[in-house]
């Protein structure tokens, strides 16, 4: 959305949801219509909620925007729902569908038989539901499933609000472990850094804090091994030397450096990071990157030693007819270029975890396993320091 915030202060809404005009189940992004506490009319939230429904009452933190197609909105950062209390709300939560077996129609029946207390009918009397018309036994053991699963949702989103978690960040905490998510969590919350793409170490680490667990914990040092290396990764490193690793999570992580050695050792023997040797060098690598390296290096080999990954291709034919069948011309040099490249008389290797391979190739060199290879290294994107490659 092009929306522009009006103000840098958080504000906070509340009120009745009247409509729910879009949510997205993969993301949880949503936009509601709410009646809003000191408001005359309907106001438009937009935000993210796992699950969310017509009636229930929110409470959001965020900021008043202005959108250009839209409008007014209020965005929120953070966003907490519960049950509604008044009969209109009720009504209009069980009559929106989120519930299984109940539509309008049910949901005016069981307000008039059950009052305010229909929440607690489903849950703790759920065989009461047969005293009205209309729903048999089918119909209310999907009801009181349905219930049951609705409320496993809610008491996770409140156990991670309850311990700093964001809303967008909680609900993609829940679309990954769903049911397991508190176990999880209580267990081991640095899974998270290792599990869900977006939440890394610190944010893991903080969560963790929340949770009691001290700098200490052997869980914590664990996880601070695969946080040492992503952050020499940023750096341009596939892996580090032993020698430098354990430092650099002494440092990192602020415990002593017998932890550190102790974590090492256990972080190996489970597999989640790799000991290798680059000359003479111990170094030890993340265990993804180091079969993606592996795996590129046993092809750089193969393109060395002249076998191509694809059959042979004459760049006179080929070159014409792709430009013909894309509309495109290459200039000489992209011509050229691609000559090279089908006979193999050049290897183009550019790119890298970081955004300084130069020297990283320099001092820890990737491919680990290709040993006398002649190649080409071409780095376009770093004129400065092409000498240097």
């Amino acid at each position: 959305m092009n929306a522009q915030a009006q103000s840098s202060t958080q504000d906070v809404l509340a009120g009745l949801v009247e409509r729910v005009t879009f949510h997205n189940a993969e993301n949880s992004f949503c936009v509601l219509r709410i009646k809003a506490r000191g408001h005359r009319d309907l106001i438009t939230l937009i935000g993210h909620a796992a699950v969310i429904s017509a009636g229930e009452w929110v409470t959001a933190s965020g900021e008043w925007v202005n959108d250009r197609t839209h409008g007014q909105q209020f965005r929120a950062r953070f966003l907490k729902t519960s049950e509604p209390t008044s009969l209109e709300g009720i009504e209009k939560y069980l009559g929106s569908g989120m519930i299984r077996g109940i539509g309008p129609v049910y949901a005016k029946k069981l307000v008039r038989a059950f009052g305010d207390k229909v929440f607690d009918t489903i849950e703790a009397e759920p065989e009461r539901l047969r005293e009205v018309t209309g729903i048999g036994p089918v119909r209310a053991s999907r009801i009181t499933a349905a219930w049951a699963e609705q409320k496993i949702v809610r008491e996770i989103m409140v156990f991670l609000h309850s311990h700093g978690v964001g809303t967008a960040r909680a609900v993609r905490i829940y679309k990954t472990y769903g049911a397991d998510a508190v176990q999880v969590m209580s267990e081991n919350p640095y899974r998270l850094a290792r599990d869900i793409r977006g939440i890394g170490f610190r944010t893991a680490d903080a969560i963790a804090m929340k949770l009691g667990i001290e700098k200490t914990a052997m869980i914590r040092v664990r996880a601070g091994i695969s946080y040492a290396l992503t952050e020499a990764m940023d750096e341009g490193h596939c892996g580090l030397p032993v020698d430098e690793l354990v430092p650099l999570a002494e440092s990192l992580l602020e415990v002593p450096v017998e932890l550190v050695r102790t974590a090492l050792d256990l972080e190996l023997a489970e597999g989640a990071v790799i000991a290798d040797k680059v000359g003479d060098a111990p170094c030890v690598f993340l265990a993804g990157l180091h079969r993606a390296e592996r795996v590129i290096a046993e092809r750089l080999a193969r393109l060395v030693n002249g076998k191509l990954p694809w059959p042979w291709i004459d760049p006179d034919k080929a070159l014409p007819w792709i430009e013909q069948r894309t509309g495109l011309a290459l200039a000489e040099s992209q011509a050229q270029a691609i000559r090279l490249a089908l006979t193999a008389k050049v290897l183009v290797i550019t790119g890298g975890p970081g955004g300084r391979q130069d020297h990283h190739r320099q001092r820890h060199p990737a491919n680990i396993g290709v040993q006398a290879c002649e190649a080409t290294l071409v780095c376009p994107h770093r004129p400065r320091r092409q000498a240097h490659d």
